[in-house]
């Protein structure tokens, strides 16, 4: 065979890779609300910049009829591009061949993108739309599952990993979005579970439906699985690209700088009305968030679970920053289970990218209950506590209403490695509210007083005024600087810029024991 005849044969056999293996499954794909992998792939990458591997991979299965189907690329496309002009690897689960099913050479093809996005240090996200593990393959499929699940290990910390569920994703297969940094739902189209609904409903008796047991809006507001939920996979697509505009490529990089349009000495003059002259009065701590962060924009991360506590995405003065904040709009604010695993969790996120955090503050305490005690509040809140004490990163706290009892410590106290505490007059910082604080006290005091709501009253205006405000605080050092809040942007960017040079080490170990 002659040169010519070569690179036409080479033609021929790129021109059948590319092609849908079905129309029909390509129809049926579209009739779904769905793209397929080559259409998802070319939304998510800069125009023309995807580069494909192993195009002309075919499994080596025989048995079962499967030896007569043998695809060029079989049921996954990978490979390299650009978001932004920065590398991406992606991998992509085509559902349109074997209805996107994991055998050996999936693996193999999905476990190549990982090692080599790890070797340069970018980025990776799986693109998900499958079946689940390929029952013609028997264990050769299961040992693929663990030989990705072994690189998502491995690859966590070091670069960023993204899941972006776009179909199903059942058994074993969900274990791998688990262990990345973020998971996108597609609401209506995706579905996330370990057994389905007919396996249930013959173990158990429950009657569930695919939406319910593992839709995008069941992870995103009860499970925690999901970190956000996108109307389509189109604009699924478009949000990963915004968060990788967020994240550096590797552990050993910063994270990206645009240079800011918005003013880093603006101040924000309705800020110092924001607090409730009633302490017992919510208020929206986003809406803090959003006046002093650049331009206003805050992606959050986890909105719809564990509300009484936000997460998410900023930047100050151009310079990308994780932000954690109290929300005393839902729940008071008060701490439990799911919201210090949500924390958690995004702080040992920014610290492994090496992206600042910045801690709002409004916390009564954490939640009471026996069911919050017998369910492990202490081992969950300890998550949150070691994940702080952990962080190398510049960590600045604002204080802006209450800070109570163990909650303080818990929110990036100075104890815990504070870099910089900052507190607003309104600030409450002790042990415990000026009411349950009298109780204790002087409860003798009250018990014999002729008129003890009264006394008690008294009593607790007088331990108000010496214990719950910032100035105390400040007296012993524990604050920096008590602020006016229309000035936080700027003291929030000051701060930041001194720290930018950080430098602080763990001590040597090979990983510590965090209370999982």
């Amino acid at each position: 065979m002659g040169t010519e005849q070569r690179i036409e044969y080479l033609r021929k056999l790129r021109r059948e890779a590319e092609q849908p293996d079905s129309k029909q499954a390509v129809d049926r794909q579209h009739e779904q609300g769905k793209l397929t992998a080559r259409e998802r792939i070319a939304l998510l990458l800069d125009k023309d910049s995807f580069q494909e591997i192993d195009i002309f991979v075919r499994h080596q299965a025989r048995g079962f009829g499967i030896e007569n189907r043998r695809p060029l690329g079989d049921a996954v496309v990978t490979g390299y591009g650009a978001v932004d002009g920065r590398t991406v690897f992606v991998f992509a689960e085509d559902f349109t061949v074997f209805g996107g099913s994991l055998g050996k050479a999936v693996a193999d093809k999905i476990t190549k993108v990982m090692d080599m996005a790890m070797k340069v240090g970018a980025p990776v996200v799986g693109l998900k739309d499958s079946g689940g593990a390929r029952i013609q393959e028997g264990v050769q499929a299961l040992d693929g599952y663990g030989r990705i699940f072994y690189r998502n290990v491995r690859a966590s910390g070091v670069i960023p990993q993204i899941s972006v569920i776009m179909g199903p994703c059942a058994g074993g297969a969900v274990y791998s979005p688990a262990i990345t940094d973020f998971v996108y739902q597609v609401n209506g189209t995706s579905h996330m579970f370990i057994t389905g609904p007919d396996v249930i409903k013959a173990v158990t008796g429950e009657d569930v439906t695919f939406e319910d047991l593992g839709g995008a809006v069941t992870h995103a507001t009860t499970s925690g699985v999901t970190h956000f939920v996108c109307s389509s996979g189109e604009a699924a697509l478009q949000e990963v690209r915004y968060l990788l505009s967020f994240l550096p490529q590797n552990n050993m990089e910063p994270p990206p700088y645009f240079v800011p349009s918005d003013s880093p000495d603006r101040e924000d003059d309705p800020l110092d009305l924001i607090i409730p002259d009633s302490p017992n009065q919510p208020y929206d701590m986003v809406e803090i968030i959003e006046s002093v962060v650049d331009d206003g924009e805050f992606y959050q991360v986890h909105e719809y679970w564990a509300r009484n506590i936000v997460v998410g995405l900023a930047r100050f003065d151009g310079y990308s920053t994780g932000i954690v904040a109290n929300q005393p709009s839902h729940l008071a604010g008060t701490l439990d289970i799911a919201a210090s695993e949500k924390a958690a969790r995004f702080v040992r996120m920014c610290d492994a990218f090496n992206i600042p955090i910045c801690t709002f503050v409004d916390v009564p305490g954490f939640m009471p209950g026996v069911e919050q005690e017998h369910g492990g509040i202490i081992r969950h809140g300890a998550k949150l506590l070691y994940a702080y004490c952990e962080a190398s990163v510049p960590r600045v706290t604002v204080i802006t209403r209450k800070s109570y009892g163990g909650a303080y410590l818990v929110m990036n106290a100075r104890g815990v490695g504070a870099d910089l505490v900052y507190a607003w007059p309104s600030a409450e910082i002790a042990v415990m509210g000026a009411p349950g604080a009298v109780n204790i006290i002087h409860r003798r005091d009250i018990a014999t007083s002729s008129d003890a709501d009264s006394r008690r009253d008294a009593l607790a205006a007088e331990y108000e005024k010496r214990f719950a405000n910032p100035y105390a605080a400040s007296e012993l050092g524990l604050v920096d600087n008590v602020i006016e809040p229309r000035e936080t942007r700027l003291r929030l960017i000051k701060g930041f810029e001194m720290l930018r040079n950080k430098r602080d080490a763990l001590p040597p170990k090979k990983h510590g024991n965090i209370p999982l």
